[in-house]
Formats: C-alpha cells, structure tokens, sequence
C-alpha cells in the first residue's frame, strides 16, 4: 500500500518508489509534519523535533507546566492564525464574532483508492491502480470549521498532491482570509537554496537561485494570471544539488490565477515554505454547511538533483495532467500568419501560404488575430465573434473547404476573456466589464476584462465560441489573454463579496475551458498569454499545449524553454520558427539553428513561408521530417538539461532520451564563437552504460558505449560563425 496509518503511534507514512513522507498526530491532537526525503527503512522522525522551552513562543492551554510544547516550533501540516505560531500561516478565518483564532485538532481520517475530482478546478488524475488518497479531517471543536486535507499518492511517478477542503460547520457565516493549499516545512532550513522562475513579457521563466536567509523569499502574483513575472513552481534543494545529484522538492500550483508561494527561515533555522491562493484581495464569504476547495499543489522529491526533479514532473503531467484526445499524438505541424501578416491579411493572402507550406510539409494554418468584427487593429471588436466579411468573403467554412483543399488543417485564435469598448457587446453589456463603480477604468492594450465570475458572461462567450467551432471544419484553437486583471469589481455581487471576485474569474475560465473542451473533444487547443504569461499547471489541464513566449528569436529562446523545462514537459512547450531579423530583437539566427531550438517542443513556424528563398524552403522540408521522425522521442522521452545558458554564454546544449534509452537526441548551439577556442565536450546522459550506440559526428560514424560517451564526452566539431546549431542521434545497436 502507497499509504499507511500505524495507530499505536499516531503515524501516517505515505510512499511512493522513491520517496517517503510521513506525519503524526501529536500531542493534543495537532496534525505533525515529520519527514519528506528518500525512504527511510522503517524508521520514523519524531525525535527531530525534540521539546524545548522557547521564549515568546506560546504554548496551549492544555498543556499546563509544560512550556517545551509550542506550535511556534513544531512542524505542522497545516498550520491556522491565531494559534500561537507566529510564523506563515495556511489558514485565516474571520468570524462572526470578529475573532480570528482557529484550534485545528485531528478528528478522523480515511483512506480509499483513486481520487476524485473536485467541483471546477483543475487537477493531477488517476484511476485506482495508479493513485491513493488519505484524507484527514482537522476540527476547530470551539468555532466548527473543519478542514479535511487532501493527500493523492501516485506511487508510480513519485508524487504527492496536497489540497485542502475547508467547510463552515458552524449555525454562523464566516469568512476565510487565507486559504493556502499546502505548507512543508522542515527542521534544518539553513542548508537549503531556494529556486524560483522571474520574467517579464517576452522574458519568461528565467531561472534564480537564492541561498535560504532568515526572513521570507516569496515569489507571487495578484496580476489574476500566473503572470509573466513569476511562475507557480519553486524548487527547494541542497546548496550543492546541481542536474545529476542532490536533494530537491519542487512544489507545483495546479491553478491559473493569483498565488503565492513563500519560503521563511525562522529564528531557529526551520524552514516553511507554503503555497496557494494569493491572501490579498481575498475574502471568500462561508455561510453554515458550505465548503471552500483549494486548488492542489503536485509535490516532487528526488535525491538525483535538478534533473531528475524535472523528469518526474515530466512525466507526472504528460499522463495525469494534459488530457484528451491529443495528449499522446502527435501534434501537427503548423504555420501561424501573425509575424507573417500582423492584421493585414485576406481569404486570399492566407490561403497562399497554405498552398506554399503545404508543399513543405507543413499541416496546418493557423488564422490569427484580426478575422472578426472590423480588427484591423488591436483598439476594437473584441467580444464580437463574429466574421468579416470583407476579410473573409466566404465566411469561416469558405475558407476552411479552401485551406482543407490543399490537404492543410485550419486553426483560429481567440480571446475570449477581453472585450473592446469600440464593440457591439460593450454597447450591449457594459456591466460585463470588471470596473469599479464610478471609474473609468484601467485600459491595458486598448481593452477591458470581461467579468468571468458571472455565468451569463461564460454562457455568452460558449455559445458565440460554440457558434464559430461549429461553422467550419476547425481543428485548433490559440486561447489568448493579452492584459492583466485591475479595477476588480462585479456588477453581480454585493460589496461583502467582492473578495471572491478574483477567484470566481479563474473558476469562470475553467468552465468555460471544460464545456468547450467536452464539445469538441478533437479540436487541439493551445493556451496563450501574450506568450507565456499563463504557462502553469492548471492551464495544461485543458490546454495540452501552451504557446511557451512571444519572442520567438532562437538565442533568447533557449533561456525561455531552460527555465520551462524545470517542471513542464517539452510536449507542452508552442515552439516556432520565425522570420530574421527577429521581430522582437532584430537578431539573426540561421535557419537550421531556428529549426533545432523549436524542435525541443510543439514545432510550428511564424513567418510568411511564400517570402523564404529556395534554400531556406528546402531546409523547411528537411526540418518538417526531422521532427516526424522525432516527435515521439520528444514527446515521450527524458529530457536532461546539458548546460544552463544563464552560466554558460559560449554554448547551449539538451538532450532527450527514449524511455527504453535505444535512443537518443543530442542538440547543440554555438551561441559565441571565439578564435583558437577550447575543444567544447559534451557529456550525454540517460544511456545504458554497456549498451553501444551508434552516431555521425564530424561526418565520420561512430560506436561507442553509453559508459564512454556519459563519462568520456564527446568533442563538438570545430564550428565558425555564431548560433550555429547541430544535432546527433544515438541508436543502439543491438
């Protein structure tokens, strides 16, 4: 069993094939946290914590004399203001009384096999053979709230996830304040590095690692989306983890919305690093009998550092996160015309770069913004989804049976959540607008939210979506938010509830996201915030693709998928071929080495493919087949980071390797070429050390063993002229 309970000593021990976390009912019944690591032969960790009287830490009534016993130490579960711990908290309640302590003592708890989904969130699936749950209920026996916790273990892939359901059992209305999703803490903080992923617009997910210190390191957002400026995984690990070896935790936010992830190192060097709902502009209103559901957070450990962290989470959310009929194929190959044609395009425009990519290869158009309404720029039409027809004469369907003519797919991009003031829907709902009363407004690229938390509204976009999908034989969509959530105000709720605004936007999202993805079951859709300012795990929930940034250049993009590929698989990384001189840095990168970069996840091209030359066309063609030839090994296989474009600014190096380890990609970008430079060797990893591979390298074929090449390296050839890029495949011979 993935889940024991030792009733004598009060112990819970959850395993899966590499990792062991266990908690306690203590004294007096608070809930314990013991040990998170690799399995422990039996042993159990209560003697970490052994009493000692601290000053100003309190201690409970209960427990008289004693003054060693104080929740201001111990390691909790999940700890609640009020209580006498001083440090971050998972819990505040506001009472009808206007107090706000709450008690949580162990009352009960269950274990079952499978797990169940919870009501409009987004979560980490399972049948019963892969996943068990435990259940503990927590009980303020003075106030009756109740939190029952949520622990999922997926013995398999070596995860946990941690929700938490909080429920006013009380004959009065309370309000919860803070309703964090998971805490982890841990006795000896001082040895930990805390990693976590900054960005901006164009610049995301950069990786930044900070030694522990007292005091609080927190990575958030109140932006009402992940955001481009932080993303909601953190990893924890040993000050010398590196890719290959080390301890390290990493905590991933199932959710798409405001969140806060912090890590505190106290006064006596305990660490706790807690995650969930962002508590600002949070204030979610509990009448008796109802319940409040935290989104979840997917735990990882590994003892095999950075990289193997990484692989666990890969392969975690590749088979219980991404769902629907395009999770294991392959995606088709697309050409997008945004960088081709911005706004300026016609039935005709497009159709000639479907006929020009058809005969590359290439699968699939992808009509981007500017088909609806009058969008000849971006200052009107949003919310009107209806076609135009000066652009499009013969509607969606008339050009759909044109593009389907050539043997191309056609897909279309959306924004579903933002409205236009110069539309006929804001003529018709300016209520429908997320604005405080009496103000104007914040416009961010010429447009308002749409209020997601009202169901009129996602009912108004389903049917007008609805309508569209069902028009013409459309087999993708791009889901796009280009701006921020401010002036958070719904004409629909009372001033009391306000609080919950924030929270019924991303509950209003995911219906919308789940009726449109239960009606058309094959349509691929691919999620997008001006890039990758939404790239988390609740989006890939019902996006099995995210369109990973907006800046498409090469170089910078290696930088961007680096820091994705710490937690989310290359599967889900939207990964393009664009124009040179790049539109975003006016760099430019060769063809071939635009080509390699994008391969290392959905491959597509951004450009106008009837402006390449006859070169570049037949590097096209080449491209299109490599990746039919890999894409399983991409899709499926194991990725290792090689280097980290942050430290090394000569060269860029990934790898990915099949699951039988038979196979393997090698990629390689010179970024800065210098004179009389050192031989540059890289280092594979994943092999089987006594198994040979066979591989081309400097012309000349090879056969080494998997020891050989992961312990002696292999020698790039010699390459002139920066951002060049080559590639080579490894195949055992058997």
């Amino acid at each position: 069993m993935a889940i024991t309970f030792d009733g004598q000593a009060g112990v819970f021990i959850l395993r899966t094939r590499r990792s062991e976390y266990q908690m306690q009912i203590g004294r007096f019944g608070y809930l314990q946290h013991l040990y998170y690591g690799s399995p422990a032969g039996g042993s159990t960790f209560g003697y970490r914590t052994p009493p000692v009287d601290r000053s100003f830490s309190g201690n409970p009534y209960e427990a008289g004399k004693d003054r060693t016993f104080s929740l201001d130490v111990l390691l909790q579960e999940y700890p609640a203001f009020g209580s006498g711990d001083f440090r971050e908290t998972c819990l505040r309640v506001l009472y009808q009384d206007g107090s706000s302590d709450t008690d949580l003592r162990y009352r009960s708890h269950s274990i079952r096999p499978g797990k169940q989904k919870p009501q409009g969130l987004p979560y980490v699936y399972g049948g019963e053979d892969e996943v068990e749950t435990l259940e503990i209920l927590l009980a303020d026996e003075k106030t009756g709230l109740e939190v029952a916790l949520q622990y999922a273990v997926f013995e398999d892939r070596d995860a946990i996830t941690r929700s938490a359901v909080i429920r006013n059992a009380s004959a009065q209305p309370a309000r919860l304040l803070r309703a964090l999703s998971c805490c982890l803490d841990a006795p000896d903080g001082e040895r930990f590095d805390v990693i976590t992923f900054y960005g901006r617009h164009a610049m995301e997910r950069s990786e930044e690692r900070t030694p522990v210190r007292h005091g609080k390191i927190v990575a958030d957002s109140i932006r009402g989306a992940s955001s481009h400026q932080q993303n909601p995984f953190v990893v924890l690990c040993d000050r010398n983890a590196g890719e290959d070896c080390g301890r390290c935790y990493g905590l991933s936010f199932v959710y798409s919305g405001n969140f806060t992830a912090g890590v505190e190192l106290d006064q006596f060097n305990a660490l706790r690093l807690t995650m969930g709902i962002h508590p600002e502009a949070f204030d979610w209103q509990l009448l008796p009998g109802e319940s409040f559901t935290t989104p979840e957070v997917a735990l990882c450990y590994s003892e095999e550092g950075l990289g193997g962290l990484s692989r666990r989470y890969h392969r975690l959310y590749r088979k219980n996160l991404c769902r629907g009929s395009w999770r294991d194929k392959r995606r088709p190959i697309l050409v997008n015309n945004w960088e081709a044609t911005y706004f300026r395009f016609d039935e005709d425009k497009l159709v000639e770069i479907a006929r020009e990519a058809s005969e590359l290869g290439i699968e699939m158009l992808v009509m981007d913004d500017g088909w609806f309404g009058k969008r000849d720029g971006d200052t009107c039409s949003l919310g009107d989804w209806t076609v135009d027809a000066g652009k499009l004469p013969g509607g969606l369907d008339g050009l759909c049976r044109r593009i389907n003519a050539l043997g191309m797919k056609l897909g279309i991009w959306f924004e579903p959540e933002m409205i236009s003031e110069d539309s006929q829907l804001y003529r018709e709902h300016p209520d429908w607008v997320l604005r405080s009363p009496g103000r104007d407004g914040v416009r961010s690229r010429y447009q308002f939210v749409l209020d997601m938390s009202r169901g009129e509204v996602v009912d108004y976009l389903y049917s007008a979506l609805s309508a569209v999908l069902r028009s013409a034989n459309l087999e993708y969509v791009k889901w796009d938010m280009n701006r921020h959530l401010c002036n958070v105000w719904s004409a629909q709720l009372p001033a009391g509830r306000q609080g919950e605004v924030y929270h019924r936007y991303v509950l209003g999202v995911y219906s919308l996201l789940e009726r449109l993805t239960a009606a058309f079951p094959d349509v691929l859709f691919e999620g997008c915030s001006g890039g990758g300012g939404r790239f988390d795990a609740g989006m890939l929930y019902y996006t099995p693709q995210i369109w990973c940034s907006d800046n498409t250049d090469a170089i910078e993009r290696i930088k961007i998928q680096y820091g994705t590929s710490f937690c989310y698989p290359a599967s889900t990384i939207g990964a393009h071929v664009s124009a040179c001189p790049n539109h975003q840095t006016g760099r430019t990168v060769p063809f071939h080495t635009r080509g390699v970069v994008a391969m290392a996840g959905a491959f597509g091209y951004e450009l106008d493919i009837s402006k390449l030359t006859a070169e570049e066309k037949e590097e096209v063609r080449s491209q299109v087949e490599a990746f039919k030839k890999h894409h399983a090994l991409i899709r499926e296989g194991d990725y290792y980071r090689l280097t980290n474009p942050f430290q090394n600014s000569r060269y860029a190096a990934w790898q990915f390797v099949s699951p039988d380890r038979a196979h393997a990609l090698l990629c390689y970008v010179l970024i800065h070429a210098q004179a009389s430079a050192p031989v540059v060797y890289l280092y594979p990893r994943g092999l089987l050390p006594e198994a040979r591979y066979t591989f081309e390298l400097g012309g000349e074929s090879q056969l080494l063993t998997g020891a050989a090449l992961m312990q002696g390296g292999l020698p790039m050839p010699r390459i002139r002229g920066d951002y060049r890029a080559l590639t080579v495949e490894l195949e055992q011979v058997l």
